[in-house]
Parts: structure tokens; C-alpha cells; sequence
């Protein structure tokens, strides 16, 4: 680190000095977000994507005006959910998210390629930088709730978000398995680096319901979620099953028509954050 001159407009390091709102990126000039929600995990696999998307989609149901900024570049699953085909378009004066059948917007790198099965073969501050345009550069317009997909783990994409975008909270998304307690404690310790409220945990693939008499069959052995929750003083907001159901909405691009109640609990969460 180099001799600080204490001129933090024109520093890059990062240093204890300086304050964290220095890194926040201004959003389109037409923007007008309210709250911005970061879904996020420790690791890969356990369905941010999906529950970004019921988060949305909850938000909607509410007559909030949502909104999902899909993060992960390398692996934008969003569209396919949402069964969505049309290309993101814009002009001279920014880019337009796509909407979808009930009105959610969203922007995500495959809205914005010609062949959405073309890999991304970008480095990481290539990627965080796209990451930022889609704040920076998107004309969002009206949004009570924005959420913000994220890649798994804690590099480049995550650091970005959490430095560059007014984050409001995060959601923790994770699965029963065994090494749940480490995903859940590496997003609960950079989300404490970072200064960023966590609003709760949502498990997921949590059971299997039983068709013939609804009881929960735990394929992947016993939930500790709540303990682990408690170790934290965090709630546990949702506990979603793996259903085929819900799988074929999204695999049809229909998840706005789910039916369950696994996530009601996130009414209450929305219309606390848009009261503060």
C-alpha cells in the first residue's frame, strides 16, 4: 500500500479511512429504486436463481413493483424462468430491462447476447464491470424492490455489489446438507465486513412432500437450519421443497404461477423495509 495523501477521490485502496458510501455507483438518471435485496450463498447449486425469483414474484403479488438484476454472468438462469425471449433493447439514452408477464423487470446478460447458450469467457473485473452497467446504465424507472441475483461465493461479483449498489439487506439461500453451517457462515461474515443487514435464510430443497399424506421426507437427512439460524440471531424466512412441480414452472419458463406458501413469511420483510 502506498503513502496515503488523503484524497480519497482519486485513491484505490481500501483502506479503513475511507467511507464505504465512496464506492457507490449512481444508477441511471431515470432510475428511481426504493430497496435493493441481495440473494446470496456461500456456494453454488442451492437455488438463488429460484428463490430470486419467488422473491420477485412475491414482491409482485403484493403490488410492489419488483425488479431482478441478474449478477451471476457466467450462469444467467432468470430468462429461462421467466420464459423469456425478447432481447433487451436501448438507445442513445440507456438500456431497457425486459419485462415479464405480470410486470417484473429484469436484466440479465442472456437478455443481451444473440445466443443465450454462448459461454462467458470474461475475467472477473470484466465481469464486475458489466455487473456494474447494468445499475449504472439500465433504465429501471419506477422499482419499490430490486433484487439482486449473485454468484456464489465471495470474489469479485459479490465484493461489487455489496461496494458499488445500496444494498438494503441480504437473503442467505442454502440446502440441508451437512456443510450448510460453512455456506451459511461465510455469507454471514462478509455480509459483516460489509456492514449489510441480513434479513433472513431460506432453505432450500428443505423436503419432499409425500402426495398420498403430505408428510415431509428429508432426502438429505435432518435439517439444522434453525439451530444454525439461532447460532446466528438470524430468522429462517422460507423452507422450500424439492417439487416437481415447481421444477416443470420453471423449466416452462411459468415460475409466476407457482402456488405455495413456503415464502409468506417475506410479506411481512417488504412492508417493514418500504415503512423504514
Amino acid at each position: 500500500m502506498s503513502e496515503c495523501n488523503h484524497q480519497c477521490e482519486t485513491c484505490q485502496e481500501n483502506c479503513a479511512e475511507r467511507d464505504p458510501k465512496s464506492f457507490l455507483e449512481k444508477p441511471h438518471p431515470s432510475a428511481k429504486i426504493k430497496k435493493v435485496i441481495g440473494v446470496v450463498s456461500g456456494k453454488g447449486g442451492v437455488g438463488k436463481s429460484l428463490v430470486t425469483s419467488l422473491l420477485a414474484v412475491e414482491a409482485r403479488r403484493e403490488n410492489y413493483q419488483s425488479a431482478i438484476l441478474d449478477a451471476d454472468i457466467t450462469g444467467p438462469s432468470i430468462p429461462k424462468m421467466f420464459g423469456l425471449k425478447d432481447r433487451a433493447v436501448g438507445n442513445e439514452s440507456g438500456i431497457y430491462p425486459v419485462l415479464t408477464r405480470t410486470g417484473i423487470k429484469v436484466i440479465s446478460l442472456n437478455l443481451l447476447i444473440e445466443n443465450e447458450t454462448d459461454p462467458v469467457v470474461w475475467r472477473g473485473p470484466v465481469i464486475a464491470g458489466a455487473v456494474k452497467q447494468f445499475w449504472t446504465d439500465v433504465i429501471w424507472e419506477d422499482v419499490d424492490f430490486m433484487f439482486v441475483d449473485m454468484p456464489p461465493g465471495t470474489g469479485d461479483v459479490p465484493l461489487t455489489v455489496y461496494q458499488s449498489l445500496p444494498i438494503d439487506g441480504i437473503v442467505i439461500v442454502t440446502s440441508p446438507q451437512e456443510l450448510v453451517s460453512m455456506i451459511v457462515e461465510k455469507a454471514v461474515n462478509m455480509a459483516s465486513m460489509m456492514n449489510i443487514p441480513i434479513l433472513g435464510i431460506v432453505e432450500n430443497m428443505s423436503y419432499v412432500e409425500c402426495p398420498d399424506c403430505q408428510h415431509h421426507i428429508h432426502v438429505f437427512g435432518d435439517s439444522h437450519i434453525e439451530s444454525i439460524a439461532q447460532s446466528h440471531q438470524l430468522d429462517v424466512i422460507g423452507k422450500i421443497p424439492l417439487q416437481e412441480q415447481l421444477a416443470s414452472l420453471c423449466d416452462q419458463g411459468n415460475i409466476e404461477v407457482y402456488h405455495g406458501d413456503w415464502l409468506d413469511s417475506v410479506k411481512d420483510i417488504f412492508n417493514r423495509m418500504m415503512k423504514d
